[in-house]
């Protein structure tokens, strides 16, 4: 089940890529579910003040929706460094994924102090690999085949 916050970073992130509104349809992808509970969720956060959506245009984040985005981006950062550099999981995104809906904030600011996180967080994440960079030198094998994969 995705939350809000995954919903938020996940139009952050296509926002991002595509350099204008985020579709539907990307979001639904990023995310791995259907169009309509996409829709379903952009509707609530439209309603929540977080995002501005225009049918066929697309969807943007608001400010505070920008804010928020950022802020659980970060801690996805946080958990991805933390299972990868303290806890050596292998299968750390959809590990990640899964933690990030759960952990709060005084969690992910306690993971914080233990992976030592650089100040350009949540800039340094690459969507493209779904990983923070400061990762992909550590996993320089299995970036080199997912990008070659995805090509």
């Amino acid at each position: 089940m995705n939350t809000q916050n995954q919903y938020l970073k996940a139009i952050y992130l296509v926002q991002e890529q595509e350099d204008g509104p985020a579709s539907t349809g990307k979001v639904a992808d990023a995310l791995d579910v259907s169009p309509a509970s996409a829709n379903e969720m952009i509707g609530k956060l439209e309603a929540a003040g977080l995002a501005d959506h225009e049918k066929y245009k697309g969807v943007d984040l608001t400010d505070e929706g920008i804010k928020r985005a950022r802020d659980a981006l970060q801690t996805y950062c946080i958990i991805e460094r933390f299972l990868v550099e303290v806890l050596e999981v292998e299968e750390f995104r959809a590990e990640a994924r899964q933690l990030e809906s759960v952990i709060d904030e005084t969690v992910g600011d306690r993971l914080d102090t233990i992976i030592d996180r650089d100040p350009s967080c949540p800039d340094c994440f690459d969507a493209d690999l779904d990983v923070c960079c400061h990762l992909v030198s550590d996993l320089d094998i299995d970036v080199e085949v997912e990008s070659e994969a995805a090509d």
